[in-house]
């Protein structure tokens, strides 16, 4: 937090936020020291447990009105855009080869909300803690890129400030982000673009249950296949694991206006630090160096889903006649 800080403070913008700089913390002081098996437990329940109450808790801070007021057309737009570079992102990651889960993680880290979005899904779909550390370094980095480049498509393409922001709410990964490359261009753009990234984080709920349901069906398919007998295969995963249970339990209580906005926000705070600190534990559990042998692949998938999620949101815009 206190190099987020400074890095604000010194910069004028955010660059690599609180849970990027976290996670690579943990992977700095793992790779350079041994750490003593008696921290294991420790790290082991900050990067699962602690990780899955942070994203129940995040619910409480899910206003789905919110996509209503983004108009019809936008919204509808968002959501097509999302499940496609969803698709394409994840093809794209299979054809390099990566594993399926890290082809998972990249592609829903590029389409919703970065490093949020990665977490939230790794204990949904069993992913270790190298290919969420793998999957969150890279698309950090990716992200970076995008923030500082996004503002030299505006004279090329002709767009408007209000176009401007609508582009940077689709394809930008995080909401400090957002912020970092549409305000240099103007108010307008700054709001367009955060209302635009708030309706994209929202579905992050209905895509993680999505996945998870796919998961359990194909693991019911495999088991009956196979005539496997195993507790595994007479008990595959739940659709829904309990903190996705209880996040969209806290997501109906907000919605119906019985959570406060007060306690809204401190519950989201309050999930903000759990993550943080899921963040590092994580971080914790993997060694840089073995970040090297998946390295080119990951960058090579995280950066061509990047460029389908801009061309898609560019082309969504001239459609929609947005602006």
């Amino acid at each position: 937090m206190l190099l987020a800080l400074l890095q604000t403070q010194l910069l004028g913008l955010t660059i690599l936020d609180r849970l990027v700089l976290a996670i690579l913390l943990g992977a700095t002081v793992r790779t350079a020291w041994e750490i003593p098996n008696g921290m294991e437990p420790g790290i082991t329940f900050a990067a699962t447990p602690l990780l899955e109450l942070a994203i129940l808790l995040l619910g409480a801070a899910v206003e789905l009105p919110l996509l209503l007021r983004a108009g019809p057309s936008l919204a509808l737009g968002i959501i097509a855009l999302v499940i496609i570079s969803l698709a394409l992102g994840y093809a794209t990651a299979r054809i390099l080869r990566l594993p399926p889960r890290l082809a998972a993680l990249v592609a829903t880290g590029n389409s919703i909300c970065g490093n949020s979005a990665i977490a939230a899904l790794a204990p949904v779909i069993g992913a270790t803690t190298a290919e969420v550390t793998s999957a969150i370094a890279f698309t950090a980095v990716l992200g970076v890129g995008v923030v500082l480049g996004l503002p030299l498509l505006i004279a090329p393409l002709g767009l408007s400030d209000y176009q401007f922001g609508v582009l940077a709410g689709m394809s930008v990964y995080a909401v400090p982000q957002v912020l970092a490359a549409t305000i240099p261009v103007s108010a307008l753009a700054a709001q367009v673009g955060t209302l635009v990234k708030l309706v994209r984080v929202m579905l992050l709920g209905p895509v993680i249950i999505a996945i998870s349901f796919v998961r359990a069906r194909r693991e019911r398919r495999e088991g009956a296949d196979s005539g496997v007998t195993s507790a595994r295969a007479a008990h595959p995963t739940r659709p829904l694991p309990w903190f996705l249970v209880g996040f969209l339990g806290l997501t109906a209580l907000r919605t119906g206006g019985m959570i406060p906005d007060p306690i809204a926000g401190q519950l989201a705070s309050v999930s903000g630090v759990f993550t943080l600190v899921a963040m590092a534990g994580l971080g914790l559990g993997v060694d840089l160096r073995e970040l090297r042998r998946a390295g080119p692949r990951v960058s090579f998938a995280a950066a061509l889903a990047m460029l389908m999620l801009v061309t898609l949101g560019v082309l969504s815009i001239r459609m929609l006649r947005i602006g």
